[in-house]
């Protein structure tokens, strides 16, 4: 028998088309009354349905006026897709819904003026930013070399996403290069203010600043906007935090949705530890938990509850489905990183037969990793696009090494010339030095690529420290593996020209087609869902990235990132690590991720080992050696700490 309060809600369904769609817990959260909530809503639970119906519901049935509604989230595409739904469900649109960084310019172009900041100011992008500090740092006569001024400006945007003025920043200072940065932002803060300009983190500081320092216009925006909204809770940093705080008062209607198992930025400065503080900041809180989930199945469920339970930091839900569907997850241990592309490649073949290939994706830790997928795929004419990212042997710095190399090769290269010298001209005369006086050069390829990177000190243009310039490094290694493959320069450049033209032998894909296969980083396959997903290169030092190891709360961002990765899979999921990989020119033993060995071996049917699947030998038998099982058993956090140490040697650990 149903209790009172279901047959009030299906009471409730059933009088308003608006409310039907929903199940419990989504109606329970649409249909909070006034005061603060929290809504943790689980992958694929649908938090876009309440946000929107929310709105919906404030606007049709308690006659908010649209004009009284802020929603807000972080991309512009998901704030275009929640005000299409509004007004589909409404014929209405809120007053605002967009994004944090629309809102404060809006605010800052009719308000700013209050604190020094022009209704015409510009707003500087990432190009614009590092011109202005690489002036800066001139002006200082401070060495680009020994100052990255990419650097600088990532330790200025981390001051600014922790509210840190100039002022603030130079009491934390210490060190040559902090003390360089605070020198740097002091000069960065008075030329933007000449300029009558703000860069991104300006837009959310100079609107906590403006409220700070004027009530009435705080007290206006409070007035204006009645209800608060805001998706995505677990990626909001410090600025974003105090901004729906200080919104969200007097009436402290604020509606935050998120979900700590999917805060996978901190690199960009979110912080889910903001939405513990709700509880703290907003006593009396209710919260609201979605965890049946429309997207996966069950097994797939159990795995990802599975893993992201091992984080001890923040709430975990407990998802489940009514999907019947209990097929298990394939895990497939691969000698290689070419067999375990080809076993992908393979798969991707039989699916085909029942699904297009948009409904698959192939999903890293690292954008590195994409060439062998891309290579391969064309050599099969499997379609595919990549994601959020570039082609591998298109990539810049990959481009760059390779112009480096064609020089090498053919001095009358003008193309590869003209390249090398927009790097710098001293570094191009400094190379083209080496090239005319060096006698004897290597005889093996990765040697001749060895000795080119360093006489060019092209390594020197990037800093490990800062996020983006660590994976153009991680490029470079990945092209170092591809050199250890030939036996001459000119062999690998012809194919990688070969690879880019589409003409390796049997090849018939193009990049351009609609019905592809997606190859991408897990970071950008936040918020999309596929039938089959293959989750690759599930090893230690790859995923957990080798970054994050010492570090507890890295690694529970890392085991966020791999929950993120597994409830992508609708259907079918594919779990793949190698014995053995090629990394950065080198053939090394692999360490099972620990994120599989906290997978529940129920879930799992295990494939490959001693007689990987051979798509090229045409071998379609795979095995099930019960040895893998009980090298699973051997990945405790001691044993993985002594290998680590080297007390331990991988060749050994894998022999185990």
């Amino acid at each position: 028998m149903k209790s009172d309060s279901a047959h009030s809600l299906q009471d409730l369904r059933e009088r308003s088309p608006l409310l039907k769609p929903l199940n419990d817990q989504q109606l329970s959260a649409v249909l909070h009354g006034d005061g603060p909530a929290m809504v943790l809503a689980g992958a694929g639970s649908g938090k876009t349905r309440v946000l929107t119906t929310r709105v919906a519901y404030l606007m049709t049935e308690k006659n908010v006026s649209p004009n009284s509604i802020l929603l807000v989230t972080f991309t512009n595409k998901a704030a275009a897709e929640m005000t299409n739904r509004v007004q589909q469900m409404t014929g209405k649109r809120p007053q605002f819904s967009g994004t944090f960084h629309r809102l404060c310019a809006r605010i800052l172009r009719q308000d700013g003026i209050l604190i020094g900041i022009p209704p015409t100011f510009s707003i500087y992008d990432d190009d614009d930013q590092l011109d202005l500090v690489k002036s800066i740092l001139k002006k200082l006569n401070l060495s680009v070399k020994e100052f990255n001024p990419r650097l600088m400006l990532s330790m200025i945007s981390n001051a600014k996403n922790e509210l840190l003025s100039p002022k603030d920043y130079q009491i934390f200072a210490k060190g040559k290069i902090q003390e360089a940065a605070n020198r740097v932002y002091q000069l960065y803060e008075k030329e933007l203010d000449k300029n009558g300009a703000v860069d991104f983190d300006n837009l959310l500081n100079k609107t906590v600043e403006l409220f700070r320092k004027h009530s009435n216009i705080l007290q206006k925006y409070q007035h204006m906007f009645e209800y608060v909204l805001v998706d995505e809770y677990q990626d909001v940093n410090k600025a974003q935090y105090l901004l729906t705080k200080m919104l969200a008062a007097p009436q402290n209607n604020l509606f935050a949705v998120g979900d700590f198992s999917q805060s996978i930025y901190a690199w960009r400065g979110a912080d889910y530890r903001n939405m513990l503080a709700l509880k703290t900041d907003f006593p009396g809180i209710q919260e609201y938990r979605l965890e049946q989930n429309y997207r996966s199945t069950q097994t797939i469920l159990n795995a990802a509850s599975a893993v992201i339970s091992h984080n001890t930091s923040h709430p975990i839900l407990e998802l489940w489905t009514e999907k019947t569907d209990k097929r298990r997850i394939t895990l497939y241990e691969a000698e290689t990183e070419k067999d375990e592309a080809e076993f992908v490649t393979h798969h991707i073949q039989q699916f085909k037969k029942t699904l297009p290939y948009s409904e698959m994706v192939v999903l890293y830790r690292t954008n590195a990793q994409s060439r062998v997928f891309e290579e391969l795929f064309l050599k099969y004419g499997v379609p595919y696009k990549l994601v959020g990212g570039v082609r591998f042997y298109a990539r810049k710095e990959v481009k760059d090494v390779l112009s480096l190399l064609r020089l090498f090769v053919n001095e009358h290269d003008s193309v590869a010339l003209s390249r090398i010298e927009k790097l710098g001209k001293k570094r191009l005369q400094v190379y083209l030095s080496w090239l005319a006086s060096t006698k004897k050069f290597p005889e093996k390829t990765l040697d001749i690529l060895d000795a080119v990177l360093e006489a060019s000190q092209y390594l020197t243009l990037y800093d490990e420290r800062l996020e983006e310039d660590a994976e153009r490094l991680e490029n470079i290694q990945e092209l170092r593996s591809v050199a250890s493959e030939f036996s001459d320069v000119p062999s690998l450049l012809e194919n990688v020209a070969l690879v880019e033209n589409n003409t390796l032998p049997d090849s018939s894909s193009s990049n351009q087609q609609q019905d592809a296969v997606s190859l991408m980083s897990i970071h950008a396959a936040k918020g999309l869902e596929f039938s089959a997903v293959f989750l690759v290169g599930m090893e230690e030092g790859l995923f957990p990235h080798s970054r994050s190891l010492m570090d507890k709360h890295q690694l529970e961002e890392e085991r966020r990132l791999c929950y993120v990765a597994i409830t992508r899979a609708k259907e079918h999921l594919y779990i793949s690590y190698t014995r053995r990989r090629l990394l950065y020119g080198a053939v090394t033993g692999s360490i099972v991720s620990r994120f599989i060995a906290e997978i529940p071996d129920h879930t799992l049917e295990r494939k490959g080992g001693e007689h990987p699947v051979g798509l090229l030998s045409g071998s379609q038998h795979l095995t099930h050696p019960q040895h893998i099982s009980r090298r699973f058993s051997q990945l405790s956090d001691e044993t993985l700490e002594r290998v680590l140490k080297g007390e331990i040697d991988v060749e050994s650990f894998l022999d185990m």
